[in-house]
């Protein structure tokens, strides 16, 4: 007869293994760079195996090997987010690849900063097409191998802009707060499949698209006197937040968002 753990037991195998990701297989996209980047790396040092889903060849096939030299086991797949054809491929190869499919973070962006009187329809349907279509798209096609897996991880990622306005973000803004409304409404259709869907709204951290902002005096002080943490965050402080929402720790968590901002959303002014 097999004895059965007491509560201290099964609390200290809860504690080894709720954060584990071994065996579990994540779709990053956009994760050959900068926010993308350090989550695929996150997930990968968890556990997990990594599929990196961007449109350059070249800057993929470099995150893949960084991830490859620490021994997780990592692929790239060249795809166009904002193409349905190209989002079902992508899928159809991770699970050809790994057999079965866990974890999808949307993480492929877009902006366009122009005031709205002169934004061009182009820029309008290009920023909403990466940042909102593509993460609807990816979903809608991990669905059905989440449905065989018996349960799913999506992590949508937001912004500040999600819940904030700028004169010059508008079609940022808009899809950023499209995606929150996203993972609401995915997590509420998709909670009766055990499939968690959850958002991660970055503040502000230290990337290419985030360097004007430190080389402006003026607006890196503002930034900073705003941030209670006092500094901009590294991307590699995002990737905790990840894996906790991509691990069974987080099995009665779903339809939210997690800020990671030193706080800076929780400030009036």
């Amino acid at each position: 007869m097999t004895d059965v753990p007491n509560s201290h037991e099964r609390g200290r195998a809860m504690s080894n293994d709720m954060f584990d990701l071994h065996g579990k297989v994540a779709i990053v996209t956009g994760g050959n760079g900068g926010i993308g980047q350090a989550i695929a790396a996150g997930l990968a040092m968890a556990g997990a195996n990594v599929v990196i889903a961007a449109r350059n060849k070249e800057k993929t096939a470099g995150a893949v090997q960084k991830i490859k030299n620490t021994g997780a086991k990592c692929i790239g797949l060249t795809c166009d987010v904002t193409k349905a054809a190209d989002v079902r491929l992508a899928v159809k190869k991770t699970v050809r690849e790994f057999g079965h499919l866990d974890i999808l973070v949307n993480n492929a962006g877009a902006s366009a900063n122009s005031p709205p009187e002169s934004m061009t329809e182009e820029q309008w349907d290009g920023v909403l097409d990466t940042n909102l279509k593509a993460a609807f798209l990816f979903s809608q096609a991990a669905y059905p191998a989440f449905l065989r897996a018996g349960s799913g991880k999506i992590i949508n990622i937001g912004s500040m802009m999600s819940v904030f306005g700028d004169k010059t973000s508008v079609v940022y803004s808009v899809s950023k707060g499209g995606v929150i409304q996203l993972t609401k409404s995915l997590a509420i259709a998709w909670a009766k499949d055990n499939i968690q869907v959850n958002a991660i709204c970055p503040g502000w951290f230290v990337t290419d698209l985030t360097a004007p902002f430190k080389d402006d005096e003026e607006a890196y002080q503002t930034i900073i006197k705003r941030t209670p943490a006092g500094r901009f965050g590294e991307v590699d402080e995002l990737a905790g937040a990840a894996v906790f929402l991509s691990s069974g720790a987080s099995s009665f968590i779903t339809g939210q968002s997690v800020f990671v901002d030193g706080g800076f959303s929780i400030k009036a002014l």
